[in-house]
């Protein structure tokens, strides 16, 4: 009896513990004027005006704010009482979306603290001019009205049925296929007579110093958009303008140097491009349905669009044309940025580097886009490999104590301190890497992969880390990995890893596509009291590929499939950071950032080689070949090698990896 006693008061004790904490979260959640709503965020389509009739229901609204491309947002009421009010009524409320026939349920919480980044007020890219309001409702009509997208289907300047868009050219036709106008064909009929006359308008009002010669005309219902781009050099002089008819629209624009501006066009709207911001950034609409745009210039204001969380909202895209006017160039383009001028950069380096056919082409390939990029960017691609791979970490850790380990391909040595109870010796084709190595006091040296300067059999184990993706064709893969079963005594083993061409597997996302660019702006909290920091990045995904592609290269390159094998002359494509691959063979890029050795300016458009003398400039950037492998294809690689099996397959965070024994 005392026993059960005992127990019966321990319970009343807890119940009497468990009431004290229920009143104690009650009251310091009363005191919360802040609210968190779930599946209420821009992300997911909910308008700054949907959202904020729904709230003020419930009370003073003090603040709204809504992240860029997050599915929540945060609402802070005048008072404790209207918080609450809101709570009971939102929470689990189905609502529909907009003008869509999706109901969303909204899910709400209360919070005491919410950071956000300072937004700063961005400048408009240099030589960049938006000219509001240019032409009246009824010119705008006539434009639209003169352009017959069905009646002369048969004429020269017909429309071109395009992946992304209609089109139409006069004067001369714009060729996706190089990015260039055949100069000595000019179109029949020259520009339309009302787009002459509107020309005639801006030279006069000063909008433009020279009457184009050629025109180009879009039209892109919602959904569609451009790759981003920069204007072929060679092609057009400086001045590139751009009408935007039928509806506003928000078109990217990136520097060379990972600087990227959201500018909004509006309805009726002249884009000007010229110097800097016509030879150097590239342009570019993301294909989506809505715009975020700020709430108070919805409708009339132009400008950058900044991450003011407090002012953001949603804009539904309609059907736009943009009429594009250029002046056919003559003579070699000679602007003040060679190194993304094809006219100044030689007939060698005006196109990107096609796959490889044979061996000395294989080889050339990997000299100029793997082996001198990486000797040029050693320093900036060391600070940036400082944390070992746990799966590595441990294959490392499980091998015996004195083992013989051998990283080949070792690159800034982040490896081989890891197990102290191991000999490690790194080998990398880069004498810089090498050199950071030796800085950190461990063994390595200057070799080549394929040809690995160590006895046979003499390592117990070895490691072979992102790697042989850098070899160009199948059989120098083949051998880079015959190479690291030699350098295995018997019962040896060896750890390779590969980028995979499958970033999301699984219906998992790898940490490549999860990853942005971190954002050091000063971070500000609104003064509610809100204890929960934004998740993610507070600006806007940028949305701007790392190199123009024309469409066609874009169909080319898009769902090969695995396996496939690349067509004969094709060129490879440019990859677009923390994105899919949609080709197994492929250029990436990396941006030159400080504190390393300079060449010169470049833009995403531009392939150059590491040892080019560039002009000065923000941030070069190179080019390195990778082939990502699909699923299965490292595992049947390495079960055609005799004399080894393979142990253990497996997936890690969009890379393929084996671990293979010798027998």
């Amino acid at each position: 009896m005392a026993a059960a006693s005992q127990i019966t008061n321990m319970e009343v004790d807890r119940t009497g513990e468990d009431h004290l904490k229920v009143r104690k979260m009650k009251k310091k959640i009363m005191r919360k004027q802040s609210l968190v709503i779930a599946n209420a965020g821009l992300g997911n389509g909910m308008s700054r005006q949907q959202l904020l009739k729904t709230v003020e229901e419930y009370g003073l609204v003090e603040a709204l704010l809504m992240p860029p491309n997050k599915p929540y947002s945060f609402v802070k009421y005048g008072s404790t009482k209207e918080a609450k009010k809101a709570f009971d009524a939102l929470n689990g409320k189905e609502l529909m979306l907009g003008d869509s026939d999706q109901n969303v349920v909204l899910y709400c919480n209360f919070v005491e603290k919410v950071f956000w980044k300072n937004a700063v007020p961005t400048n408009l890219p240099p030589g960049l001019t938006v000219i509001e309001k240019v032409v009246s409702p009824e010119e705008e009509r006539r434009m639209l009205e003169s352009i017959d997208w069905i009646g002369d289907e048969d004429a020269q300047n017909a429309q071109k049925t395009l992946k992304h868009r209609k089109v139409k050219h006069f004067g001369y036709e714009f060729r996706y296929d190089n990015n260039n106008v055949d100069k000595d064909k000019p179109l029949p009929g020259g520009l339309p007579e009302i787009c002459s006359l509107f020309l005639e308008k801006c030279l006069k009002q000063g909008y433009i110093k020279h009457k184009p010669d050629q025109l180009t005309v879009n039209q892109y219902e919602p959904g569609q958009g451009i790759p981003p781009h920069i204007d072929t050099h060679s092609a057009f002089e400086d001045e590139i303008i751009s009408l935007s008819l039928g509806a506003e629209i928000v078109m990217d624009f990136k520097h060379p140097d990972g600087h990227t501006v959201a500018v909004l066009l509006p309805r009726c709207s002249l884009l000007v491009m010229s110097g800097e911001s016509r030879y150097l950034w590239t342009h570019g609409i993301t294909p989506r349905k809505y715009d975020i745009i700020q709430a108070s210039e919805l409708g009339q204001k132009v400008g950058t669009i900044t991450a003011d969380v407090g002012d953001l909202t949603l804009n539904q895209r309609k059907t736009r044309t943009s009429f594009t006017f250029r002046k056919v160039r003559r003579s070699p383009c000679n602007c003040i940025y060679p190194s993304v001028c094809d006219s100044q950069k030689g007939q060698q380096r005006q196109v990107q580097p096609s796959f490889p056919h044979n061996e000395m082409e294989a080889s050339e390939l990997e000299q100029e886009y793997v082996h001198k990029v990486y000797e040029e960017i050693a320093t900036h691609f060391s600070s940036t490999r400082h944390s070992p791979w746990p799966q590595i970490v441990e294959f490392l850790r499980s091998l015996p104590e004195g083992s013989v380990v051998a990283d080949v391909g070792c690159g800034n040595g982040k490896y081989l301190g890891i197990n102290k109870d191991l000999y490690m010796i790194g080998c990398d084709r880069s004498k810089n890497l090498v050199d950071i190595c030796g800085e950190k006091n461990f063994q390595a040296f200057v070799g080549d992969a394929l040809s690995v300067p160590m006895r046979s059999g003499s390592c117990d184990a070895c490691i072979s880390i992102a790697v042989i993706h850098h070899f160009s064709t199948a059989e120098r893969r083949l051998a880079a990995l015959r190479e690291l079963a030699r350098l295995l005594r018997p019962g040896g083993t060896a750890l390779i890893y590969v980028w995979a061409m499958e970033q999301e597997y699984k219906n998992q996302k790898s940490k490549y596509l999860k990853e942005k660019h971190s954002n050091k702006d000063k971070e500000e909290e609104i003064s509610s009291g809100m204890a929960q920091r934004l998740p993610g990045d507070q600006m806007p995904e940028s949305s701007s590929q790392d190199s123009a592609c024309t469409d066609q290269l874009l169909d080319n390159s898009k769902d090969k499939g695995c396996g496939a094998k690349p067509v004969a002359d094709c060129r490879l494509p440019v990859h677009t950071n923390r994105t899919s691959f949609h080709s197994q063979d492929l250029l990436v890029p990396w941006h030159l950032k400080g504190g390393t050795k300079k060449r010169g300016e470049s833009g995403e458009t531009v392939l150059f080689p590491a040892g080019s003398k560039e002009s000065q400039g923000p941030s070069p950037v190179f080019h390195r070949y990778y082939h990502v492998f699909c699923e299965g294809e490292l595992e049947a690689a390495c079960r055609s090698l005799d004399g080894v099996r393979v142990q253990k397959s497996y997936y890690d965070q969009g890379n393929w990896c084996v671990v293979l024994e010798k027998l």
